[in-house]
């Protein structure tokens, strides 16, 4: 038995005045074991892996399940707490093969070079679109609602073909739906709303088809439950985590200006970096369906795994130094967008948006500078994807 085995719980308690860094506790269990047991809120005892390559290799391994029914919340969450129902269908995220490979396959052939160049100028509109309206409105803003939050928004709106005449409704409820300091009821109002919005806009693309891909998924035998919850599942994980990047990252920014001019001559360079080093879908999980042997260590049947993305993205045997935030850092192999068989299938539309938003922010405003000393903005605290509720910046007009 390794003398570092008893079991853990999960760290959570960021260091004070770095809203940047990951639990300092991570790093000094990354340091004694990557992979060690821990103790679940439910009385089970799983795994914490800490490290790259122990992270790396358990989602590389069709061995562990993405299955919702399977898995344990590492922290103690109202109505988490016990077993979870299966994932309805065509939330293609929380299942395994065979069902995970239909999904996929049907999906990862219509993210075609054609439609991803079309969105890229459409981000671009888009992009310049709320630049001039911040200017117009300036010279301070709330980056999260002025920028951030609408352009993955009306992408995604673009992607599913949802009509421009409904834009003002995409963009009210998914404030709403994103907002954590909404009231539960809002949030559900607006996940309802969302709800019935999608299924009728999976039957209109079923009557009349236009070039979008929903309209693509009409013409496959997926059923309208599964093109409503598909289409749902988009959203959830295009909006949120794109527009948390772009303001989270806009922040990180602010505070170290001698890296913005990397935004300009290597936009590509500068995104991976963002990924790793803040790494906002910070915790991911799998459930051994039998026996593996990882690394000497035995992981049983049925045992949990919780994996701290945020910590493997800043593990010094990957990345040198990996606690600063270089954007002229060769940042290839973080795990921002998972990896095996459930990596991120939206992640090159993710990188489009940050590569044309973040440069074109910071060259249309390049006095941009936070409105609040950076304690006062207030951070998304006890969620699945970091990020800040607000962003007060302003800027100096000529």
């Amino acid at each position: 038995m390794h003398p570092s085995d008893h079991a853990v719980t999960m760290p959570t308690a960021r260091p004070a005045g770095c809203p940047f860094d990951p639990p300092a506790e991570l790093a000094t269990l990354r340091d004694d074991q990557p992979l060690r047991p821990m103790l679940y809120p439910d009385g089970h005892v799983g795994w914490l892996a800490t490290g790259h390559a122990a992270i790396r290799a358990v989602l590389a391994d069709q061995r562990f399940s993405a299955r919702q029914e399977f898995l344990r919340s590492p922290v103690s969450r109202p109505g988490m707490d016990g077993p979870q129902p299966p994932a309805e269908p065509g939330m293609f995220i929380n299942v395994d093969a065979p069902e995970h490979t239909r999904y996929r396959g049907l999906l990862t052939g219509r993210f075609t070079v054609r439609r991803m160049r079309t969105l890229a100028e459409r981000v671009e509109e888009v992009t310049v679109e709320h630049l001039d309206a911040m200017e117009r409105r300036g010279p301070s803003a709330d980056l999260v609602k002025a920028f951030a939050q609408p352009i993955p928004a009306l992408v995604i709106c673009e992607l599913l073909g949802a009509p421009y005449t409904d834009r003002d409704f995409f963009l009210e409820h998914t404030a709403t739906f994103h907002d954590h300091e909404a009231t539960a009821e809002q949030q559900e109002a607006s996940a309802t709303a969302f709800g019935g919005f999608l299924h009728d806009l999976v039957l209109a693309k079923r009557a009349k088809p236009t070039d979008d891909l929903l309209s693509d998924l009409t013409e496959t035998d997926l059923t309208d439950e599964e093109l409503s919850n598909i289409a749902f599942l988009l959203l959830g994980a295009g909006l949120d985590t794109t527009a948390n990047m772009i303001a989270l990252g806009t922040f990180a920014l602010l505070g170290n200006p001698d890296q913005t001019a990397l935004l300009h001559t290597d936009p590509d360079r500068a995104v991976e970096e963002l990924l790793r080093y803040l790494s906002i879908v910070h915790t991911m999980a799998r459930v051994a369906l039998v026996d593996v042997d990882l690394g000497g260590r035995l992981i049983k049947a049925g045992d949990t795994v919780t994996l701290s993305v945020e910590s493997g993205n800043r593990d010094p045997a990957k990345f040198p130094d990996p606690d600063r935030l270089d954007l002229s850092r060769h940042a290839a192999g973080h795990l921002a967008f998972g990896h095996g068989v459930h990596q991120c299938l939206g992640q090159q539309l993710a990188r489009v948006e940050m590569r044309v938003a973040l440069p074109a922010l910071f060259q249309r405003f390049p006095t941009l500078r936070l409105a609040v000393e950076p304690e006062g903005v207030p951070l998304r605290s006890g969620v699945d994807i970091l990020g800040v509720q607000r962003l007060p910046v302003t800027w100096d007009v000529p």
